[in-house]
């Protein structure tokens, strides 16, 4: 065997058979917290494959998918829904290491935060943080890498409950978020969240994160001292050159980035490392993965999650994995998984009604919109565009429906504003252009627009609450 042989065997084995790892500080308090519901933890830390040396060592990096099943397993012998955040409530600053160390030497909580977004692989493997703004808010969103078999709710919990602990200890105790958003359902009780969190918390949610105030993110931190922060900074630098990241995690992370808003392609991804798409290919080939093949774990992930987790409309799902189509959906879906989506479901014991909720009209003003694409359903289908799926099938005809009301507005808002430049043109007045609600005020010479099938439906939304 050759030296290139030899590296590109050692990548490829550290690639598909090395875990994302976590320093052990994120088990901090679990003991504590166990033993209070009657619960052994260390017969949970076995079960779960983690030495209990790692307690004592917190800065021991062990699986995180080890650490998220211990969680869960760990939280239904105890028979509660909210050991994530029981654990989290506790949490300092110290506990985060060099991480909460440069957070806390940065001036604004903006700086922190792009900090804590640099390093974070030095603390969490497995975590992916982004910064989102928009119309005067900030979203710190937090994603999971890797497929996890099962629920992620107490390992989320514990994420959005340290990060909530974090912001408020640099920009002081009475500092509030907007929201809190989590994609799991709501739990029995919400005494826990509104204790941890004291702001709104919203759950079924197309992310995991919180929202703020943008003009929080210019807020001074009082610890800042920019000697001190340049010598963690090179610290931390030498730190990460040293935890090889590959060219698959990099590609990975875009990818959930940019699956949800339709634009996810190997040309954006490039552009986004600073490469050309024939760089990426190489090195992607190097470590014994395709473009592709990324996207489609990827997929398969996020798709196991949200159809197992809760009751989501297939068209949102589609849409969140990347589908300009339901129907396109639906064939890779049976491709992937070898049944269709509602076999699958009965299959996991988790058979749902389809439904058209009222967060289509939230997804499609946001993601699927800014890709050019109503909901994600062309105006037009053909016979060999419908999958066999009956639930797909329905959740197509309910798609369809809402896509010609829309049209049906549009196209009277524009006759209505039509209406109103001529009589400008014409001196009859000199009104100003109508507003966006009397743009949608309908003249009546036309039909009424066609009236959705009445199907029993949950109705939640998924759109942000603005305060």
């Amino acid at each position: 065997m050759t030296f290139r042989e030899f590296e590109f065997t050692y990548w490829v084995v550290r690639e598909n058979l090395m875990a994302y790892l976590v320093r052990s500080a994120a088990l901090t308090d679990y003991v504590k917290v166990a033993r209070s519901f009657g619960i052994d933890p260390y017969r949970h830390l076995r079960d779960a494959g983690i030495d209990r040396s790692a307690l004592l060592a917190p800065d021991t990096m062990i699986p995180a998918e080890a650490v998220g099943r211990l969680l869960e397993t760990s939280a239904e012998a105890a028979g509660i829904q909210d050991l994530g955040l029981r654990m989290a409530q506790t949490r300092q600053l110290s506990n985060l290491g060099p991480l909460g160390f440069v957070m806390q030497e940065q001036p604004t909580l903006r700086k922190a935060l792009d900090s804590a977004s640099h390093y974070l692989r030095l603390q969490n493997e497995a975590l992916h943080m982004r910064i989102e703004e928009t119309e005067g808010i900030v979203i710190i969103r937090e994603d999971m890498l890797g497929g996890y078999a099962g629920s992620m709710r107490q390992a989320m919990q514990l994420v959005l409950g340290v990060v909530h602990r974090t912001l408020s200890t640099l920009l002081g105790a009475t500092w509030r978020p907007r929201t809190i958003c989590f994609t799991h359902a709501a739990p029995a009780s919400l005494a826990m969240y509104a204790r941890v969190f004291g702001a709104p918390v919203l759950f079924k949610q197309d992310f995991d994160g919180l929202v703020c105030q943008v003009s929080d993110l210019e807020v001074a931190i009082p610890a800042y001292d920019p000697v001190m922060a340049l010598q963690v900074r090179r610290y931390l630098d030498a730190l990460l050159a040293q935890s090889n990241a590959t060219m698959s995690d990099k590609v990975r992370k875009l990818i959930i980035t940019l699956l949800p808003s339709g634009t996810c392609s190997v040309d954006r991804v490039a552009q986004h490392l600073g490469v050309d798409r024939r760089t990426v290919y190489s090195r992607l080939a190097h470590h014994g993965e395709s473009y592709l093949s990324i996207v489609d774990g990827v997929r398969e992930d996020l798709v196991k999650r949200y159809i197992d987790s809760d009751d989501r409309p297939l068209s949102e799902v589609a849409t969140l994995v990347g589908f300009s189509s339901l129907s396109a959906f639906s064939r890779w879906f049976g491709g992937r998984f070898g049944c269709s989506v509602s076999k699958w479901r009965r299959r996991r014991g988790n058979a749902v009604a389809p439904q058209d909720s009222g967060t289509n009209a939230a997804y499609g003003q946001g993601s699927a919109a800014a890709a050019g694409d109503y909901g994600g359903v062309p105006s037009v289908l053909t016979p060999s565009d419908l999958p066999a799926d009956p639930d797909a099938v329905r959740a197509i005809a309910l798609e369809q429906n809402r896509l010609a009301r829309a049209l049906w507005e549009q196209i009277e808002s524009l006759k209505h504003q039509v209406a109103q430049l001529d009589r400008a043109q014409s001196g009859a007045n000199s009104e100003r252009l109508p507003g966006q609600a009397e743009l949608l005020a309908a003249p009546r010479d036309l039909p009424p627009p066609p009236v959705a099938p009445k199907v029993k439906r949950a109705s939640h939304s998924r759109k942000i609450q603005r305060s």
